[in-house]
């Protein structure tokens, strides 16, 4: 579940946010996520980030920093220390909604800020970095050539990353009087640091500053070849997948409660949000996820609904065969099928004529491996079409759909 929502920054403007919640709606812990420096809450690294965490039930507020995304204020008037605010701000309404953040997130700048937010909240557990610099000042190397002018004029429309932003002198004095390494020092919560060798924008060596003077429990994740912003979907996953294992040891009676335990004893739930179509399936032992392909606006983290029902049927059928052989003591060695979806027309369908008249299609193509004779194939080929989900599929004659707790349900 994800819901758009607004909170007021301390300035009054209305920051925009998203607060993506565990299908159960029950989270385990809540993190507050603060993006890179000119980005946004829809950054792809901080949806894949925060996809993984909501994947172990974990809650994820990630919002637009004053002047960006969606939200009002104008950047040019913002400072690091009003980044900073505005982390202080969105705790402030997730503590009003009952889900106080015990986890900070922090990518690039946004790692800086959430160092000098921790050191203002009380109930803090765990915070973590990403591809942070061991001090706010490091982005002024962002506009270098422009520093003069900011200093003489006030002001400088500076190009960052491709796009145009004014840089005000407040902004640049604010960054040289923070001093991030003297609350590491004095930070007592567990750190955790992720960073990339070949980070072109903030260099690696500034991990190992932030992790010389942070206090223990300190520990360092290396990012490979991943670039600054984690454009590969499967860095950012990646991200979140171990935020979410690190923080069994921090928080751990938390951790240990099943994310999804409101699951019927018998069936599966599927559930999507109102962004993308990466669905959550669980069947309170299994998660997993199903997507679609980019070419129709999925981002292809998972098999589509047709692939998982291919699958269905491919591995009833394998399962089937094996049973039966191994009851008769046949030498089948290993199973092998493939399964192909498709539409075309019934060979004595009513409206051939009709280019819309399709029906479904399932091809099964078998490789049996073993010492097996041509009347041991065939049998196999025929015991293969009584699988229960060959047979389900086959005789599936009503699909029912009703509103749970609705009187018509």
């Amino acid at each position: 579940m994800s819901e758009n929502i607004t909170f007021k920054n301390k300035a009054g403007d209305e920051l925009s946010a998203r607060l993506d919640l565990p299908p159960d709606q029950k989270p385990k812990a809540t993190a507050l996520f603060a993006h890179c420096f000119t980005c946004n809450k829809n950054f792809n690294a901080v949806r894949h980030v925060s996809r993984a965490l909501i994947e172990k039930g974990i809650a994820v507020l990630r919002f637009d920093f004053t002047g960006l995304g969606e939200s009002e204020g104008e950047f040019s008037d913002s400072t690091f220390s009003m980044n900073v605010q505005d982390l202080l701000s969105a705790c402030d309404y997730l503590e009003d909604r009952g889900l106080p953040p015990v986890i900070l997130i922090g990518h690039s700048l946004g790692g800086a800020a959430v160092v000098f937010a921790a050191e203002q909240m009380d109930k803090l557990q765990a915070v973590v970095t990403i591809g942070a610099p061991s001090g706010p000042d490091h982005i002024r190397h962002l506009f270098e050539e422009d520093l003069e002018k900011i200093k003489s004029e006030g002001e400088a429309k500076v190009n960052i990353g491709g796009r145009p932003f004014k840089i005000k002198k407040e902004f640049v004095d604010d960054l040289r009087n923070k001093n991030m390494k003297a609350i590491l020092n004095k930070l007592e919560i567990p750190l955790l640091i992720f960073h990339s060798p070949v980070d072109q924008i903030v260099d690696v060596e500034n991990a190992a500053e932030i992790y010389k003077a942070a206090r223990h429990p300190k520990s360092y994740i290396s990012l490979d070849d991943a670039d600054h912003l984690l454009s590969k979907k499967e860095d950012s996953l990646y991200v979140g997948e171990v935020i979410s294992s690190w923080l069994v040891r921090y928080l751990p009676q938390k951790m240990q409660k099943e994310p999804f335990p409101h699951i019927p004893e018998k069936g599966v739930v599927a559930h999507l949000g109102n962004e993308g179509y990466t669905t959550t399936i669980h069947d309170g032992r299994h998660r997993f996820i199903a997507d679609e392909p980019k070419s129709v606006g999925g981002e292809d983290l998972g098999p589509s609904p047709y692939e998982l029902l291919s699958a269905a049927l491919g591995s009833c059928s394998v399962m089937t065969l094996q049973m039966y052989a191994r009851r008769k003591k046949w030498d089948l060695k290993e199973v092998i099928v493939e399964v192909e979806h498709f539409k075309d027309h019934a060979h004595d369908c009513d409206h051939c004529e009709d280019k819309e008249e399709k029906i479904d299609h399932l091809h099964k193509h078998f490789t049996f491996m073993g010492d097996l004779d041509d009347d041991q194939k065939k049998r196999l080929l025929e015991i293969a079409e009584k699988c229960p989900v060959n047979k389900t599929l086959q005789g599936v004659k009503h699909i029912q759909s009703t509103i749970k707790g609705s009187s018509e349900s």
